[in-house]
């Protein structure tokens, strides 16, 4: 399943707000640094589908807020 995220580092909170047809705006603590926001994107979206994080890949965007991501 392919998924559309906009990501917002640097939030005061963390959480996901969905859209329907498979998009997603997520509120990140962590910074855009050092792969930080990535590493913590996956996390929560691997605890919102109940799936491991191993399963989620980032397709497009790694180093923009606008992403692509599978999950398997």
């Amino acid at each position: 399943m392919k998924i559309y995220v906009k990501v917002k580092p640097n939030s005061s909170q963390q959480k996901i707000e969905s859209f329907g047809n498979n998009r997603y705006l997520i509120y990140l603590k962590s910074p855009a640094e050092n792969n930080l926001a990535n590493i913590e994107l996956i996390k929560m979206l691997s605890k919102y589908f109940g799936t491991p994080p191993d399963r989620i890949k980032i397709k497009y965007g790694l180093s923009s807020k606008e992403k692509i991501l599978e999950v398997i």
